[in-house]
């Protein structure tokens, strides 16, 4: 299906991440992607699902395209895709404008972001903690190709079980039994949503980092149970702002990488970039190959933060105004470049 960005191709494309999410992280930027000028937004609804659907509903004859942030819209896990019957029922308040969970650039540029950090890392042997790895399931085949001890937290982290896993190919073969039936549940019954991504967790799962040389994947289940010290470890994730690396800094971290590039501070969540590879390309459902041959392109490399360098400045946040109101204009405008 071609977008409305394909029949009128000089004009600046706008997307919109609609998250379930604190509406505090809300941000909006601009990069020039592949030669096109694209405004990106953030809108947080706080854990309220009646509110995301009718920004979906308010804004889809606006944007061209949309980013599913604070959930996911499927897994995808050895080739299979476990559609997420909540996400979907969301989505469709979107109408004909496409939406996006980020799944496809974790699947293309997650790995290539795992390969690409190897030279300064050096994954074989390291003791790997990953709190999902069905979420991040390219990060994960791309660690464990790469020599990577994996600690697999899925269990722990969104079932509340003390199961560790090491192996990826015997978790596959759980996941296909458990993946029917977990993807029916409410996602906040497995995921932090809203003001819940703001508060800490202290308890039994604070312990699986302490072995943990590198931390990887979903910066919100990564921030909800690490522990206070994170002397020396490294964090390999997204989606985090100035505020974040400070915190890490203060917890010891040496290291933190991003999988996706940081603009005014802001390392971009894969649901917005996805979104604006999607308006860029003015088709959708955009196949992996052609959208890893965007990635390449573009020339996408992974953020690398190291212990004693300031954190970079965050643009300003938006001002929060009505529950459903959709702020534009009231900030300066940030731009990058990529693959232009």
């Amino acid at each position: 299906m071609t977008t409305r960005s394909a029949r009128d191709p000089d004009r600046p494309l706008r997307v919109v991440s609609v998250s379930r999410g604190s509406s505090r992280r809300d941000a909006r930027m601009e990069m020039t992607l592949l030669g096109r000028r694209v405004v990106m937004e953030r809108i947080g609804t706080d854990g309220d699902v009646g509110r995301a659907g009718r920004v979906y509903e308010r804004l889809r004859d606006e944007v061209d395209a949309f980013g599913l942030g604070g959930m996911d819209l499927e897994l995808r896990v050895a080739g299979r895709a476990y559609r997420i019957r909540e996400s979907a029922s969301l989505a469709r308040h979107a109408g004909a404008t496409p939406v996006v969970c980020g799944a496809g650039l974790k699947t293309t540029l997650e790995r290539r972001a795992v390969e690409t950090l190897d030279a300064e890392i050096g994954w074989r042997g390291r003791h790997v903690l990953l709190p999902s790895a069905v979420d991040r399931w390219g990060m994960a085949e791309a660690l464990e190709r790469a020599g990577a001890r994996l600690t697999i937290g899925d269990f722990a982290f969104l079932l509340g079980l003390p199961i560790p896993q090491h192996d990826l190919s015997a978790f596959e073969r759980r996941v296909r039994v458990i993946a029917p039936i977990v993807v029916r549940a409410p996602m906040s019954w497995i995921y932090p949503t809203g003001a819940k991504q703001e508060r800490a967790v202290t308890g039994w799962r604070a312990r699986w980092f302490d072995q943990a040389e590198v931390v990887a994947g979903d910066w919100h289940l990564i921030a909800r149970y690490a522990p206070t010290d994170l002397s020396g470890k490294t964090v390999l994730t997204n989606t985090t702002t100035s505020a974040d690396l400070e915190d890490l800094a203060a917890r010891g971290a040496r290291r933190v990488a991003t999988t996706t590039p940081r603009i005014a501070g802001r390392s971009l969540p894969t649901n917005l970039l996805e979104a604006a590879f999607v308006a860029v390309a003015g088709r959708h459902p955009l196949p992996l190959d052609d959208l890893d041959a965007m990635v390449a392109e573009a020339g996408l490399a992974p953020d690398v933060w190291r212990a004693g360098e300031a954190a970079p400045a965050d643009a300003a946040a938006m001002p929060h105004a009505t529950p459903d109101a959709t702020p534009l204009a009231s900030r300066p405008e940030v731009g990058s470049e990529l693959g232009a």
